[in-house]
């Protein structure tokens, strides 16, 4: 939430899509998502329905950012974020284990945006 804070007004947006392919950890429904994230983490961006991520079933969207030049490869774990510009080509893929806020993906943002 703080990322889409501090870039919305320069036209950035975060697009959440809920998985349960990473050891259950989204087992609930989507009203009950959306709940347990507005409640807990303050959230205002847009939560999309659960998709699948990988594997059997990979909703189409992913199958484009993991097979996109540079960036592919299955989502190894929940939170992955993918950077992707105004005319939708995916410029940036960091794992789970990046802060939202981390340098590197916060410059990346900054160049897009320009």
């Amino acid at each position: 939430e703080a990322l889409r804070q501090r870039y919305r007004t320069r036209g950035f947006e975060v697009l959440a899509f809920p998985s349960n392919d990473f050891l259950g950890q989204e087992p609930g429904t989507e009203a009950e998502i959306k709940t347990f994230c507005e409640v807990n983490f303050n959230t205002t961006f847009p939560l999309f329905s659960k998709v699948k991520t990988r594997g059997d079933g990979q909703h189409p969207l992913y199958a484009l950012l993991t097979t996109t030049p540079g960036y592919e490869g299955d989502v190894g774990w929940n939170f992955t974020k993918f950077l992707v510009d105004q005319d939708g080509r995916v410029i940036g893929r960091f794992p789970s284990k990046v802060d939202p806020l981390a340098p590197e993906l916060t410059e990346r943002i900054e160049s897009a945006l320009r």
